[in-house]
């Protein structure tokens, strides 16, 4: 029976409007140096010294670390509302892991730079039996420019039960990739621009292998509140007992590699001048496997003034499964 002083969050008492409290977190070069080599992005411009010719030669953080320097902290919506966070309850503890997310950019962020961060409920739905919640997060800079917004969609309840994790059988063969530990290394990737870009157009693949170790890593850094103990990326038992069967890597991992990948293709000035990138998860992104992330041109065309690229982006594993399926919408420069 639930502790009678636990006041649970569950869906019934999720409402749209609750929210947490404002965060607040300098961002330095060395934590976007740090963020990009958890994120397994090795390339030379955003480590400290290096610089990042699209800007001054100033530190420029990777698109996706908004999702770290303007964290979701569903416990902390919850305890701001008097309720427990179903990850943290006592007696009915479980997880409400990732469905999809949409991040929307206004601004460039560079080292230096303070964000203040909002977060609440946006809405709940329920869809063929399984309930979710959206979550809306807000960021703005130290001018109180807004420098971008994501919604975060959690499964609250999961209407298909469990997803075992693949047989023995089906585990990926080692391979002979080089280390993630490796010095980085410039990336050579090919820009598309607006004139020259056409709709079918192939986008530079990027592969990346996951592991524990990294899962770990990228789950201890936080630069607004302390990482959990517990939770079904690093905790194999408490992870049997969730949807997936065993731990997985975050959402907010496999879209780090969603970016990485379009940055190959597409300038950054193209995700900070009003480029958005969606991304639903499809199928668990599990320690030992390996995906291929590659896409298409979908779309191009010119409004208000803005040049516009439209992408479809496919992760596949090693097993032929969609692991997750996102769409980019590039704002591309003159």
């Amino acid at each position: 029976m639930l502790d009678q002083q636990e006041k649970l969050w569950d869906y019934e008492a999720v409402q749209p409007g609750q929210a947490g409290q404002p965060t607040v977190v300098l961002i330095t070069a060395e934590n976007i140096a740090e963020y990009a080599l958890l994120s397994q992005n090795r390339d030379v411009r955003y480590q400290e010294g290096s610089g990042h010719q699209e800007y001054d030669h100033e530190p420029v953080a990777m698109p996706t670390m908004v999702l770290s320097y303007a964290p979701l902290l569903r416990d902390d919506i919850a305890e701001n509302n008097g309720f427990v966070a179903q990850e943290q309850s006592r007696t009915a503890r479980r997880q409400t892991p990732f469905a999809k997310c949409e991040i929307r950019w206004f601004r460039l962020v560079r080292a230096g730079d303070t964000i203040t961060a909002t977060r609440r409920v946006l809405e709940k739905y329920q869809r063929r039996g399984s309930k979710f919640v959206t979550f809306r997060i807000e960021a703005a800079n130290q001018h109180g420019e807004k420098v971008a917004e994501y919604d975060y969609t959690c499964i609250f309840e999961y209407a298909r039960g469990q997803r075992q994790p693949p047989r023995e059988s089906d585990a990926p063969k080692p391979n002979s990739s080089k280390s993630s530990s490796e010095a980085p290394v410039q990336v050579s990737p090919r820009l598309l621009t607006f004139n020259t870009v056409s709709i079918g157009d192939q986008l530079a693949i990027l592969t990346i292998s996951e592991s524990q170790e990294i899962i770990n890593r990228k789950n201890e850094f936080r630069l607004a509140v302390k990482p959990s103990p517990s939770n079904i990326h690093t905790d194999e038992e408490f992870a049997r007992q969730n949807i997936f069967g065993g731990t997985v890597n975050s959402g907010p991992a496999t879209m780090s590699y969603v970016d990485q990948m379009l940055e190959q293709s597409f300038p950054l000035r193209s995700f900070y001048s009003g480029g958005k990138l969606l991304m639903r998860a499809i199928t668990p992104f599990r320690s030992g496997d390996t995906v291929a992330f590659g896409g298409e041109v979908t779309n191009k065309s010119e409004e208000s003034g803005k040049k516009i690229v439209e992408c479809r982006v496919k992760g596949i594993n090693q097993r032929g499964e969609l692991v997750c399926l996102s769409d980019a919408t590039m704002v591309m420069p003159d």
